[in-house]
């Protein structure tokens, strides 16, 4: 079936769905970031969303959105982690058995969170298509749905709720800033802004140890993640055809970073701000650190997109 990308009134749909099981998450402000930049930066915390990242927002409303029948012959996803947690919780409250294939090295913190939401876990080879040929085995053999981490437009959706509430608290931001993985928070993010205010700019950015997203951007077709190594966990894949296009038609610009600066800001958040956000979160701040923007008297939203860290293995 043809998919196409959500417009605003989706997410203003998968809003109204997912209001009364998702957490709305605060927006903080950081006067040692603010000196730093010379901006007004706000920071909207889904570290603090259920499972502990911006995942559960897409994940909820893609999964209560299928029938009875759909469900119930379970649900299938692949993921690294956080939208792995999401489609385990999500399909548990919705009532569905869940399968998640998730590659060897997927951060134990993750693994362990994924057995705690009562899903089972098939592991794989660290490879797009180990994860792929592993999910579509399931399918095969149960019939399962899957949900895709982010090439889908009910989970492209969900993942806008985030700048819907951002833009509803801090309505004059000059620019909303978001890391881009798969490119399902970009894209929503995108979608929204860009209908709530046609001259906010929209930046991604990501690490240049994984910046496919950027290449794709700058050469109009989808290129591949050339490694996999970043501390950025939840940033190592690729683009799929949905995302690429809304970042073609929505998104300003995307920035990358290096592995040192990612590391540097991920301390300088958790030491300021007393919070606990994973790699993939510094990326957007280290981001807007290490590149050359003017951004004197601007207003900067930044979505901090979750804090599932192995405390026993930190990057610092």
């Amino acid at each position: 079936m043809l998919q196409t990308l959500p417009g605003f009134s989706e997410i203003e749909e998968a809003h109204k769905r997912i209001r009364p099981y998702a957490h709305r998450t605060p927006v903080l402000i950081s006067t040692y970031f603010n000196e730093k930049t010379g901006a007004s930066i706000y920071f909207k915390c889904e570290n603090f969303q259920k499972i502990g990242a911006f995942k559960f927002r897409g994940a909820y409303n893609a999964i209560s959105k299928l029938s009875k029948r759909e469900g119930q012959r379970g649900i299938v996803t692949h993921s690294s982690g956080n939208h792995a947690q999401a489609v385990a919780l999500a399909s548990r409250m919705n009532g569905y058995n869940a399968t998640i294939v998730m590659p060897e090295n997927a951060p134990k913190v993750k693994v362990n969170a994924v057995r705690g939401y009562g899903a089972a876990i098939i592991f794989c080879e660290n490879t797009t298509e180990a994860r792929e040929n592993a999910a579509q085995q399931v399918i095969d053999e149960t019939g399962a749905t899957f949900i895709h981490p982010f090439n889908h437009p009910d989970v492209i959706a969900g993942q806008g709720t985030a700048a819907k509430e951002l833009l509803e608290e801090k309505p004059d931001l000059d620019m909303i800033m978001a890391p881009v993985g798969g490119g399902g928070l970009i894209s929503g993010t995108a979608i929204w802004s860009k209908h709530f205010n046609e001259d906010i700019k929209v930046i991604g950015s990501e690490p240049k140890w994984a910046d496919d997203a950027y290449r794709s951007f700058k050469s109009g077709e989808i290129e591949p993640v050339l490694r996999t190594d970043t501390v950025a966990d939840g940033l190592r894949t690729s683009l799929g055809e949905l995302t690429f296009q809304a970042i073609q038609n929505h998104v300003d610009e995307i920035l990358t970073v290096s592995e040192d600066n990612i590391v540097r800001t991920m301390r300088d958040i958790w030491e300021r701000m007393k919070i606990i956000i994973e790699p993939s979160c510094a990326v957007p701040v280290a981001a807007i650190l290490e590149n050359d923007i003017d951004l004197k008297n601007k207003k900067i939203g930044i979505i901090l997109t979750g804090g599932n860290v192995d405390l026993d293995n930190l990057p610092f």
